[in-house]
């Protein structure tokens, strides 16, 4: 199973560190989020990643973006386990809930089974999943890593600034761009349509194809 992107992310209910959570009650239609699952409690990639999310929370913050995590262990391990995340690198205390998944309901509902790892007891761990959910509560992004590799959130902040821009604004991003960079039109913006709605206009750059189809413009957030 698992989930596409542009479809409405599956409403689901659940216990966390925070109580009871229905997901589509907690997440609003018009508002964005992260569900980032970890394979399991008291181990150390897991333990490095949600500090880390913790402390690059004000950032999501800003960005209108709330975070919510999952792995497959209980409510009371989540809130023992808490402790050691809020301790190291002094990441504060933490800002989002964790939810519990013991039977591994969600992970095989939302397609986050790494086959490669197992726990004591030879069940299946979830990988560690990123969902970024966008207005209307739909899949706007999807990436999943192995339990062995933890994830650069640098370059999640950086998607979602993408993300959030590109929905806004008829623009594309291009390989390695981060805010403020210059954007690409859209291919199904004329050039007519392009410099009415770009003030800055447009670079048209020349391919050896004669095709005219790499077009930059300033990166037109709103700030």
């Amino acid at each position: 199973m698992g989930i596409n992107l542009g479809d409405v992310f599956p409403n689901f209910s659940a216990e966390s560190t925070s109580g009871t959570i229905q997901f589509h009650e907690w997440l609003a239609e018009d508002k964005w989020a992260i569900l980032f699952s970890h394979p399991a409690d008291f181990t150390p990639v897991c333990t490095t990643e949600l500090s880390e999310v913790n402390k690059y929370s004000g950032e999501f913050e800003n960005r209108g973006v709330k975070l919510i995590a999952l792995s497959c262990d209980s409510v009371d391990s989540h809130k023992s386990w808490t402790e050691d995340i809020e301790s190291f690198k002094e990441c504060g205390k933490l800002k989002y809930p964790i939810i519990a998944d013991p039977k591994r309901e969600l992970a095989v509902q939302l397609g986050m089974i790494d086959p490669d790892e197992k726990d004591a007891a030879g069940l299946p761990l979830t990988c560690r999943a990123v969902f970024i959910i966008g207005p209307g509560r739909k899949l706007k992004l999807s990436m999943l890593y192995p339990a062995t590799t933890g994830r650069n959130f640098n370059e999640i902040l950086r998607v979602v600034d993408s993300l959030q821009l590109t929905v806004r604004k008829k623009v594309a991003t291009p390989a390695n761009w981060k805010s403020g960079d210059k954007c690409m039109v859209i291919p199904s913006l004329s050039d007519d349509e392009a410099n009415k709605l770009f003030a800055s206009g447009f670079e048209k750059i020349k391919m050896p194809s004669g095709k005219s189809y790499m077009r930059f413009t300033a990166d037109p957030s709103d700030k």
